[in-house]
């Protein structure tokens, strides 16, 4: 236990409930989203989604909460159970596919409600609270695929240490400051942990506090409702989940303020963006031994058949 803890404060609850937005429109993966959730996009054979759900039952989060739109329907659908084809796959003796069908059911208990319009993300998070309460709670975004559970599990733990809401950082390039939202911190007695002071919305690069970058990972006093109920449209006329927490940055501890930050040590995966997307499933197939050894000497061919075209100006 850190030596800055105040061994005054009541515990913590315990956090045990988390958020998933999946309310948006996908727009950047047109024509592919408009019939399809980019959440169901697949990373090989699973959807992006299903990753982000397993990230949370692996940090104890059972309880999980899809905030959905309409058109969103094959997400429920996926977290549900599919009799017909359990039935059809039991019958042919295929376990390893029924396995798999089942798996995304018995993952966790997974609850729906829609986001009536796409209002921003601290929209989104408002939507979960009458199903969050007075607990604290997670929220991930399904953009974001972080390697391992780590992260969350140590977001959790500040959280039950220090009260108060908690951010997962990057550092980013310069040029990419723009693109989210960027925290000024402090450093704290604990070298992966640090204080929030200010937060600044997708900043210019001379407006940007520093180059730690908030991604797609929070865990939220439930204070954070009553400043989102009051917080008015930002960047982009949306409500904006870091305008709320930077007010919670200035507001007391005992009132539920107060926001750390747990700096990133690992693997995170961007499917936000069509290139990222590309990359992230060319690395997941490649971690797959069934999948591994039949593409590494396509790819070893593909990259040579390309160097050499580069350098010769044909193929």
């Amino acid at each position: 236990m850190s030596a800055d803890i105040d061994q005054t404060r009541p515990p913590t609850p315990s956090v045990t409930k988390a958020v998933v937005p999946a309310a948006g429109l996908g727009t950047r993966f047109l024509p592919a989203t408009k019939a399809t959730p980019k959440e169901m996009l697949p990373i090989v054979d699973k959807p992006a989604i299903q990753y982000v759900v397993e990230e949370a039952v692996e940090s104890g989060l059972h309880d999980v909460l899809m905030i959905t739109g309409r058109s969103k329907r094959s997400i429920e659908d996926h977290f549900d159970r599919a009799y017909e084809l359990e039935v059809a796959l039991e019958a042919k003796g295929d376990v390893e596919r029924l396995r798999s069908v089942r798996e995304s059911s018995d993952l966790a208990q997974v609850h729906y409600v829609r986001q009536g319009e796409p209002r921003g993300l601290g929209h989104a998070v408002l939507c979960a609270e009458a199903h969050v309460g007075d607990n604290p709670f997670a929220v991930l975004l399904g953009d974001d695929l972080i390697e391992t559970a780590d992260l969350l599990r140590r977001m959790i733990e500040v959280r039950r240490e220090h009260g108060g809401s908690v951010v997962a950082l990057m550092e980013v390039e310069p040029e990419q400051v723009s693109l989210y939202g960027c925290a000024a911190v402090e450093p704290t007695g604990e070298e992966d942990v640090v204080t929030v002071t200010d937060l600044v919305e997708k900043p210019s690069r001379e407006e940007a506090p520093s180059r730690w970058a908030i991604i797609g990972r929070y865990v939220c006093d439930p204070a954070v409702f009553e400043v989102l109920h009051r917080t008015p449209p930002g960047r982009g006329g949306e409500i904006q989940l870091t305008d709320a927490l930077l007010e919670l940055t200035r507001t007391k501890p005992e009132e539920g303020g107060g926001v750390r930050g747990v700096l990133l040590r690992g693997q995170r995966y961007d499917t936000g963006n069509k290139a990222d997307y590309i990359r992230t499933v060319v690395d997941f197939a490649f971690r797959r031994p069934d999948l591994a050894e039949e593409l590494l000497p396509w790819l070893r061919e593909f990259v040579d058949r390309h160097d050499r075209h580069d350098r010769t100006g044909r193929s």
